[in-house]
Parts: C-alpha cells; sequence; structure tokens
C-alpha cells in the first residue's frame, strides 16, 4: 500500500482483526510486514488468519518468519508443526510439536490440547508407542470420547503405525473396540473399562495384545486376575516381551523370584536394546542367588538408564549381596546425585 505509513497499517490491520474482517486484516498485516520484516505481531497474526482459512502452506512460511524472530515462542512453533502435519510433512512436525512441548505454550489450553493431540498421534504414527499414553491421558479428561481419541487409543495399543484417518475398513471394528476399552481406563472409568475390556476379549479372543492391555490394566489395579491374562497373552503370544516384562515384574513384587525368571529371562532376550528387561532380570538373578550374573545384568540396565534412581537402588542391593563395599557406595552415591536433581529447590 504505496504511502500509507506503518503505524497506520497497524492501527488498520488490529482493527479489521478485532471486527472479523479477516481479508482487510489480512492485507494490511501482509502490507505492515512488508514494510518492516521484522514486526513480530504481523506476522503472527499472517500466519493465524491463513491458519484459520486452512491454508497451512501460506500459514507455515509466516509461522517460520515469526519463530525467526521469536524462537521461544512455544506456541508458535506448535501451529508451525500443525501445518506442516496438514501438509503431511509429520516428521518436522513431530520435531516442533516437541519444541513447543519443551518450551510451554504460555498458559494456552487449546494450544496445550493441540499440541498434545498431535504429539500422541505423530509418535503412535512413527512407531514409538512407549510415548503416547501420557498424553492420551489427559487428552481423556479434556476433551472427552472423541473418534480421533479412541482410534488413537486402539492404535497405541495394538501398536498399528498409523494414524485414524488412515486406518484399513477390516481393522476398524478391532480398533476402536480396543481404543473404547483403553480410553475408558486412561480416563480413571475402571468399571467401564472392565466390561469394555471383557467385551473386546470375547469379540477378538485371538488377538494380540488384546490379553497384554486387559492384563495391564488389571495389574495396575491391583487385581488378582492380572497374571492369568497376562500369561494368556504369553501363551499366545509368547514373542510379546512387554507381556513377559510384566509378569515378571508382577512375581517379583509379590517376592516370587524363582518364577519371575524365566519370564524375566525371556523379555531381556526378546527386547535387549530395553532397559526393563535387563532390570527384571538382574532383580530375579540376585533373588535367587545368582548374584554375579544378575549384578551384570542391572550393570547393562545402567548403561541402558543411566538417568534411572531405580536401576541403582537395585544395583546397590546387588552389590552389598556380591560382598563389594566400593560399588555399593558409588550406587548409592549415584542414587543421591539423582534424588538431588529431582528435589524441589528452596527458594530464596
Amino acid at each position: 500500500m504505496p504511502g500509507v505509513p506503518f503505524d497506520e497499517l497497524a492501527r488498520r490491520a488490529s482493527e479489521a482483526w478485532k471486527e472479523g474482517r479477516l481479508e482487510d486484516a489480512l492485507r494490511f498485516y501482509r502490507a505492515g510486514v512488508e514494510l518492516n520484516p521484522r514486526w513480530e505481531e504481523g506476522w503472527w497474526y499472517v500466519g493465524s488468519i491463513h491458519h484459520q482459512q486452512e491454508r497451512y502452506a501460506e500459514a507455515r512460511d509466516a509461522y517460520r518468519r515469526f519463530v525467526e524472530l521469536k524462537p521461544d515462542a512455544g506456541a508458535a512453533w506448535a501451529l508451525l508443526g500443525s501445518c506442516e502435519h496438514r501438509l503431511g510433512h509429520d516428521e518436522p512436525a513431530l520435531a516442533y510439536f516437541w519444541k513447543a512441548e519443551a518450551l510451554g505454550v504460555g498458559g494456552n489450553e487449546e494450544i496445550a490440547r493441540l499440541t498434545s493431540r498431535h504429539l500422541a498421534l505423530l509418535l503412535i504414527r512413527s512407531g514409538q508407542f512407549d510415548l503416547p499414553a501420557r498424553y492420551l491421558a489427559t487428552l481423556t479428561r479434556s476433551e472427552g470420547e472423541t473418534p480421533e481419541l479412541v482410534a488413537a487409543c486402539g492404535l497405541m495399543t495394538l501398536q498399528m503405525a498409523r494414524l485414524p484417518s488412515e486406518i484399513p475398513d477390516g481393522d476398524r471394528d478391532l480398533v476402536m473396540a480396543t481404543g473404547r476399552a483403553v480410553f475408558s481406563a486412561l480416563a480413571g472409568r475402571s468399571e467401564e473399562a472392565r466390561q469394555r475390556f471383557e467385551s473386546l476379549i470375547a469379540r477378538y479372543p485371538s488377538t494380540s495384545r488384546v490379553h497384554y492391555a486387559f492384563g495391564l490394566f488389571l495389574s495396575l489395579q491391583g487385581s488378582p486376575d492380572a497374571l492369568p491374562m497376562l500369561r494368556t497373552e504369553v501363551g499366545l503370544f509368547p514373542d510379546n516381551w512387554q507381556a513377559q516384562l510384566q509378569i515378571a515384574l508382577d512375581l517379583l513384587t509379590r517376592g516370587t523370584a524363582t518364577e519371575a525368571l524365566p519370564y524375566a529371562r525371556a523379555a531381556a532376550r526378546l527386547a535387549p536394546e530395553v532397559f526393563a528387561g535387563h532390570l527384571a532380570l538382574g532383580r530375579a538373578l540376585v533373588g535367587v542367588g545368582a548374584v554375579g550374573e544378575g549384578v551384570a545384568e542391572l550393570e547393562q540396565a545402567a548403561r541402558l538408564a543411566p538417568e534411572l534412581p531405580d536401576v541403582y537402588l537395585a544395583l546397590a542391593q546387588g552389590y552389598a549381596r556380591a560382598g563389594r563395599p566400593a560399588d555399593v557406595e558409588r550406587a548409592r552415591a549415584k542414587l543421591a546425585e539423582l534424588h538431588a536433581k529431582t528435589r524441589p529447590q528452596a527458594g530464596p
């Protein structure tokens, strides 16, 4: 807009935005950022208007300019991630949502939910099935039982690396039935979850991971029915290392290391890169008196998870059983160091 001063463009843009005249606002904001390319507010609203109008490529370009000027703005990184996801660029989208979560979104609940939702969906899509549950648990309480969230719960549990829109027709009933049971569990609706899991098992008695999901739920509830359900999963699908591990952990909690040992061995063998299997195996071996072998497994767990306090607690106990006092002190020192990192700091 030749001849119009920047301050006047900014005034007209703000006025048009407040009055809901989006095309006028966009025209004034664009003219403003042409005159002043470092105008943060201008790039923000250019991006926001395009995003509202589902012009995601244009919105992405504007948000990129905004985060160049204000790289600590978590909300902008989230919206940039949303644009990339809408454009089918899931890898950069996931990276942008991680950045948004790390920076925080300034108390904007809508963008916080958007970040959690997309992180859950993109983690599932990328095959990272252990991470989405905490985001989905939050969303079950804030967004309700939407088809998208139910599908996400089902995909996560069945370990299908897809978006809800990509579920094959032949799998949809299974995914949604599984998702409804898991959704209820994450939402804290225990009786409803149990009923839905029972219905799921009745409909899909030979499907991988459904007995494991029910068994895990029962274990977290402290139910004596958990072990039989988990053992059914292992009987049908012995390569399910998570079920093997959960059985081992439940048995170790009961103090039955001898019974836990074969399940812990299976978990560590099936998933050698996962610290938890080595930790369970180390605890079981120490518990049955195979202290040297057990300590070696616990040391492997420490290499895989060097910042996890539980590993060093088990190591200190293992070293004590092995008669290695210097190593006991070293493990205890590391444990104290890790606890100090997580302890709230006193105020001034």
